[in-house]
């Protein structure tokens, strides 16, 4: 693939710290972008993602589902089409954890005296 027709990404942290620039095919899914991410997270962040599913990536505004492509993501900007295009980086733990840490959550609500005073 010529180099003209790959697409260069950068992935801003919550914190504004930045993973990249990677070169990419527009062929190329929003998954395999998650799996570099959490491939090269850098380790001194007290949030991590252990697994793609972990990351949201988002782009002009909008969260990317998996199953699309750079290309599909990329927005026409004009001239600015060869520029490096900045997608913001979220981590959501999974589903199943938040659930553990609600019911945790709640069995101390339990335990606590909740009487009024009239």
């Amino acid at each position: 693939m010529p180099e003209e027709d790959l697409v260069e990404v950068k992935f801003r942290l919550y914190d504004g710290s930045d993973i990249g620039p990677f070169r990419y095919s527009p062929a190329s899914t929003v998954a395999n972008l998650k799996e570099r991410i959490v491939a090269d997270w850098p380790k001194d962040k007290k949030v991590t993602p252990k697994v793609a599913n972990d990351v949201k990536i988002i782009n002009a505004g909008k969260i990317l589902e998996n199953s699309k492509t750079v290309g599909q993501c990329r927005m026409p900007f004009g001239e600015l089409q060869k520029g490096v295009i900045t997608m913001h980086v979220v981590v959501q733990p999974s589903v199943a954890k938040a659930k553990t840490e609600k019911k945790i959550d709640e069995s101390e609500r339990k335990s606590i005296c909740s009487c009024s005073i009239l």
